[in-house]
């Protein structure tokens, strides 16, 4: 039986056109991701400052636990986000389902702009926030996967890592304009204007962010991965079920790398931190524009070590790159709350700087790493549900977690060995992998792409 040959016409897997098409692509994937998840946190922002007493406050002091675990709800449908854009990825392209994300996510995000809140509507308030929220849950779980093989497919070889980090910077720049534009806001509407008006124009600032990631993915080249998947006739039909019929371990253990790193960055993407340092019955009781604007400058140096780890992990391989993020990772959990409790607004910076500096290490890579683990065939499926699903075991309640451990013990050093434990599991996972930096990614490999990265087993 001969082997199917691609079409002339095509770009050789793995590679784009030209260095034109190439920044267009890294442009693209920055803008689009930087979008979305400015939208995510927006409100994970707003949490920790404004919902808890806008939208819960009846339920008296259980407002913020209740108001944290809503930004944990839209986590439990990203696995439903990951599927959908998953099966229709594989089956469709990568490109098409980036289009969608943008959208859901821009219209709940505005549509959160313009909610009533409790006074005004009673009980709809908090169950049309929590819906809202679940529809930005959907979105967040279908977009990362795809702006990812966007990145690493059109990537050469031996950048996979840097051209993946571009998505993942998307991440601390969602977070930096988020942090920013709330900050801005708090100086223009201080006190009860904030809680009454101000809030709301970060969220409905997303249409036109929406209009800006569109009009730039729009121009972007399918990947090149798919489109020879699609030129020979070898897409999946059914990629989720022969997802988890060959693979359901590595998916599981991917998962809990992603794990270890999103439980303890979702302390300020989250809004925890923000929430714990400016509540008026709290400990530290600081003024919400300094803590926003400290929040914001940690995204830089998150911003600064992922990029960096991308082009680390080309040099010396995406599992010793974990690794040494996970190490410090470790120093900057404990470092972090001491620091904080200080109560001085440079010193809670520095704890928010050091420990991303960590996180950077350990999200950096991740776009490579994930794309390398998985059959070409399968492969939106495959990193779109392993990051969903660690995000619900990591980030999705870690915020309520950490507020109900405060309140359980009275102190921060139960925080503290939450994340601990949370960053030694992402190590332990890290572990059981191969690194397989460099695999061919194309469909004519999918026999070596198959062969399982876990240690120990020899077929997938």
């Amino acid at each position: 039986m001969s082997t199917p040959q691609p079409d002339p016409g095509f770009t050789p897997t793995g590679t784009i056109a030209s260095p034109v098409d190439r920044r267009r692509v890294v442009f693209a994937t920055v803008v689009g991701t930087t979008v979305e998840w400015y939208d995510f946190f927006i409100y994970a922002t707003a949490v920790g400052l404004v919902f808890g007493q806008l939208f819960f406050a009846p339920l008296g002091p259980n407002s913020a636990i209740v108001a944290f675990a809503t930004v944990g709800v839209s986590f439990l449908f990203r696995p439903l986000g990951a599927f959908l854009a998953g099966h229709f990825g594989d089956k469709y392209g990568r490109k098409v389902v980036l289009m969608w994300t943008l959208i859901l996510m821009g219209a709940a995000t505005a549509l959160i702009g313009v909610l009533p809140t409790y006074e005004a509507i009673g009980v709809w308030a908090p169950i049309l926030l929590v819906l809202l929220r679940i529809l930005q849950g959907i979105s967040a779980g279908g977009e990362w996967g795809g702006a990812v093989l966007m990145a690493v497919e059109h990537a050469p070889k031996k950048r996979r890592g840097a051209f993946g980090a571009s998505p993942q910077i998307g991440v601390p720049l969602g977070l930096l304009l988020a942090s920013g534009v709330m900050a801005i806001m708090a100086m223009i509407a201080p006190g009860d204007a904030f809680l009454e008006w101000g809030w709301r124009i970060p969220f409905l600032l997303s249409v036109v962010l929406i209009l800006i990631g569109w009009y730039v993915r729009r121009r972007v080249e399918e990947s090149p991965v798919f489109t020879e998947l699609a030129a020979r006739k070898e897409k999946a039909k059914t990629p989720i079920i022969q997802l988890f019929t060959k693979h359901a371990l590595l998916v599981f253990i991917a998962a809990l790398v992603f794990a270890g790193n999103n439980a303890v960055g979702y302390m300020t993407t989250g809004g925890y931190i923000q929430g714990y340092a400016t509540n008026p019955d709290g400990p530290l009781v600081l003024e919400r524009g300094p803590v926003l604007w400290a929040v914001a400058g940690s995204a830089v140096t998150w911003l600064l070590s992922t990029l960096a780890a991308g082009f680390v992990s080309d040099r010396i391989g995406r599992r010793t790159t974990y690794i040494i993020g996970w190490i410090l990772q470790l120093v900057g959990v404990f470092l972090l709350f001491p620091l904080v409790n200080t109560g001085d607004i440079w010193l809670l910076f520095l704890g928010l700087a050091i420990l991303t500096v960590g996180l950077g290490f350990t999200y950096g890579p991740q776009a490579a790493l994930y794309s390398e683990l998985f059959p070409a065939s399968i492969r939106f499926s495959g990193v779109s549900i392993s990051y969903a699903i660690g995000a619900i075991l990591g980030g999705a309640f870690a915020p309520t977690i950490a507020t109900a451990l405060v309140q359980a013990t009275g102190s921060t050093l139960s925080v503290t060995w939450y994340l601990a434990g949370m960053t030694i599991v992402g190590l332990i996972a890290t572990l059981l992998l191969r690194d397989r930096s460099g695999i061919p990614l194309g469909p004519d490999h999918e026999a070596e792409q198959s062969v399982s990265p876990i240690r120990g087993l020899s077929k997938a």
